[in-house]
């Protein structure tokens, strides 16, 4: 069961990031807020290394990042060895991410996709279940030594 999620964004990411976050709260998860808390311009590792922390230390169950184009903030997380973040901009882009990669944190790309679609996202990110298997073998060979 998933108790807490560690959130963070930058300023292109602030108008979807109270939605993900009463989403989060109906659905009986803490949200761990990392910022930022307006549309002033902000550099989105500030926010998202601190998410990534979380995770990696697995003080949450998961993470969500966002910024513009998703990408500087899936990078970010991604620098963390333990973190396997998702840049994600459909449903089953997200699913999948959860089902054959055990992804961690999931990026969403605020310019390009609606708010609707990154709720929609944040669910099945959060329904999907890894599949091991195939796929734990492929995981494994991920993290460099």
């Amino acid at each position: 069961m998933i108790k807490t999620i560690a959130i963070g964004c930058d300023h292109a990411g602030f108008p979807y990031k109270d939605s993900i976050a009463r989403l989060l709260s109906e659905r009986g998860i803490n949200v761990l807020d990392f910022g930022t808390s307006s549309l002033e311009s902000v550099d989105y590792p500030d926010f998202v290394h601190p998410v990534a922390n979380e995770v990696e230390a697995g003080r949450v169950d998961f993470g969500i990042v966002l910024c513009g184009s998703g990408n500087g903030a899936s990078m970010t997380a991604n620098k963390h060895q333990g973190i396997r973040c998702a840049l994600c901009w459909q449903v089953e882009l997200a699913q999948l991410a959860r089902q054959h990669n055990n992804a961690n944190i999931l990026s969403i790309p605020v310019r390009f996709v609606s708010e609707e679609l990154a709720l929609q996202m944040v669910d099945a990110f959060l329904d999907a279940e890894f599949e091991g298997g195939r796929h734990e073998r492929r995981i494994q060979k991920i993290a460099c030594s």
